[in-house]
């Protein structure tokens, strides 16, 4: 439930990838990191959070818990709301029509009695990262104090069978970068970042960038455009210490995150890997993942990529299976999706 508990379980290498049988009624065993339903809905019955979906339900439990941390008013108009998704409410589709994203993050707004406009991002796998981007904008604009960047996805049989239609899926736990990946886990998963205005020690978002080659609906540049273009638009304000890559552990997301790193001359930066603990969690992503490389920053500790033993990527990269030390003043995250997008960022302690 918290930064802390996760990452301490990565550092353990505990995955929370699972064989589920027949998920959401998918005919089929698909290996997943998936919520306990049950135990969701029975915390946020606890915490009188009633009347929303369970999707909107796991956005508050995020929210509720990284608001109280920062000690900010979320009901002040001066704080915005980033939400971040890829496919929302779709479990409740076709029993529910009132579901679109927009009516999801306006809901959630209305839990913290905040009176604004919610934002809300929604640009395939970039979606997290491409959310924390726009905080920084908002911020910089002087729009807002703060900025609750929250990022969510659940799963349902709409979002397998896609996957699998496009021979995406792997038969067992996923292994970025290995020479014998072959596919994603299906991820659940709500995470939130909030941001300030102000000067506070901490992380700040250096510099962030999204770039689209427009290669094609569903492949990723074999050259590496939108990546490398996204790397080079931030790399001008430091060396990472590591890069957080995407790693889908599918065979051509992989291979071309190794193009545009080895483009870019940061072949020899330690890459920290995550989809093989978590799965693809799609649209929270971004936000998970690099509250995560901040946690491995702070305790200078870079996770290993469980399942990794081997390289198969034609440009080789810092990869380790196991945990070893990293510095701990700056990191690159990058994202890809579907449409050519992609999405890096820089972060500074």
């Amino acid at each position: 439930m918290t930064a802390s508990e996760n990452f301490s379980k990565v550092l353990a290498g505990e995955s929370g990838v699972r064989i589920h049988e027949n998920p959401f009624g998918f005919q089929g065993n698909v290996p997943a990191s998936l919520f306990d339903r049950e135990k969701i809905v029975l915390i946020a019955s606890e915490e009188h959070i009633l009347g929303l979906t369970f999707f909107e339900i796991i956005m508050v439990l995020s929210a509720t818990r990284a608001i109280a941390q920062a000690g900010i008013d979320p009901s002040s108009e001066r704080t915005a709301f980033i939400f971040s998704s890829i496919k929302g409410n779709v479990d409740c589709l076709p029993k529910e029509k009132d579901v679109p994203l927009a009516v999801s993050a306006a809901r959630v707004l209305r839990h913290f009695g905040n009176p604004g406009k919610p934002f809300v991002v929604s640009n395939a796998c970039i979606s997290g990262l491409a959310a924390i981007i726009q905080a920084r904008r908002r911020l910089e604009s002087g729009e807002f104090d703060n900025a609750v960047v929250i990022g969510a996805e659940v799963q349902s049989k709409f979002i397998i069978s896609g996957f699998t239609s496009l021979k995406a899926l792997s038969p067992e736990q996923c292994r970025p970068f290995d020479k014998y990946r072959c596919g994603l886990n299906p991820g659940e998963a709500a995470a939130t970042m909030v941001f300030t205005a102000s000067e506070a020690p901490g992380w700040e978002i250096a510099e962030g960038a999204i770039r689209n080659d427009a290669n094609h609906i569903s492949g990723p540049s074999r050259t590496a455009e939108g990546c490398y273009n996204a790397l080079r638009a931030v790399l001008g304000s430091g060396r990472p210490d590591f890069v957080g890559v995407h790693g889908t552990a599918t065979p051509y997301n992989d291979e071309m995150e190794s193009v545009a790193l080895s483009r870019a001359g940061l072949q020899d930066v330690p890459v920290m890997a995550l989809k093989s603990y978590y799965g693809h969690t799609m649209g929270a992503a971004g936000v998970l993942e690099t509250i995560l490389a901040m946690k491995a920053a702070d305790a200078g500790i870079l996770p290993g990529i469980k399942g990794f033993s081997e390289c198969g990527v034609s440009n080789p990269l810092n990869l380790s299976a196991e945990n070893r030390p990293v510095g701990g003043k700056c990191f690159v995250k990058l994202l890809s999706g579907f449409g050519g997008c992609n999405a890096a960022a820089l972060f500074r302690k």
